[in-house]
């Protein structure tokens, strides 16, 4: 029998300039607010006092734009990113155009700005994909420019069949175990030092990539 696993697109599968419309939307109801801000600790009356956002400017309440972004990227993944990313490396761009508001549904679109092969990371690349979220009447209320790293199809499907070497592009710890340690070895972490596989030391990215200034992501992806 014939099996087809849900999941987004490769690195090898991203087309520059395609833009991946997401289906169904989401309806983004009070009790989604509500729910959202008091979890995240914002207490913002804007979000939460009915009676005191009836006086200001729009009149109402408004979705918190955190559960905006949230949603936005969350409607991309089972298209874009289920299953076939490494990690998200950033947002560079968040914007919120108009205000969205109870019982309005956000729809998303995501466009593939730029792709290139990782130069320190064999079998995976960073790409670089604009969300876009419009309301019911196709206003923009939402846009994010973020960077993802990708897994090219051949090195995941190496990585998954066990063969996790770094010359074919596994991630750290993608075997699901660490690298034991060799005895002796200078600098070797004391016992009580957790080696979580995927967790640098102090100061590095948590994916053994130096943290990057804005403008330095090509010297050290």
């Amino acid at each position: 029998m014939r099996e087809v696993v849900q999941r987004g697109l490769y690195y090898d599968e991203l087309e520059t300039g395609v833009v991946y419309r997401h289906r169904p939307g989401r309806t983004l109801t009070e009790a989604d607010d509500v729910v959202f801000s008091t979890l995240t600790m914002n207490h913002q009356a804007l979000h939460l006092d009915a009676a005191w956002a009836a006086t200001q400017p729009f009149g109402q309440r408004l979705v918190n734009s955190m559960m905006t972004l949230s949603t936005l990227v969350g409607l991309s993944v089972g298209q874009v990113t289920q299953g076939t990313i490494v990690a998200n490396l950033g947002f560079r761009e968040v914007e919120f155009p108009k205000p969205l508001f109870h019982g309005d549904t956000l729809y998303a679109e995501t466009e593939v700005v730029e792709k290139r092969l990782s130069a320190s990371r064999p079998g995976q690349g960073v790409v670089t994909l604009e969300h876009r979220g419009r309301n019911q009447d196709g206003v923009l209320v939402a846009r994010a420019v973020r960077t993802a790293l990708f897994w090219t199809r051949a090195a995941h499907e190496a990585a998954s069949d066990g063969d996790a070497s770094p010359d074919r592009g596994a991630a750290p710890g993608a075997t699901g175990h660490p690298p034991p340690a060799e005895p002796g070895v200078a600098g070797q972490a004391e016992p009580d030092v957790p080696t979580k596989p995927g967790f640098g030391t102090e100061g590095e990215h948590p994916y053994h990539e130096p943290v990057l200034e804005r403008g330095d992501e090509e010297s050290a992806w």
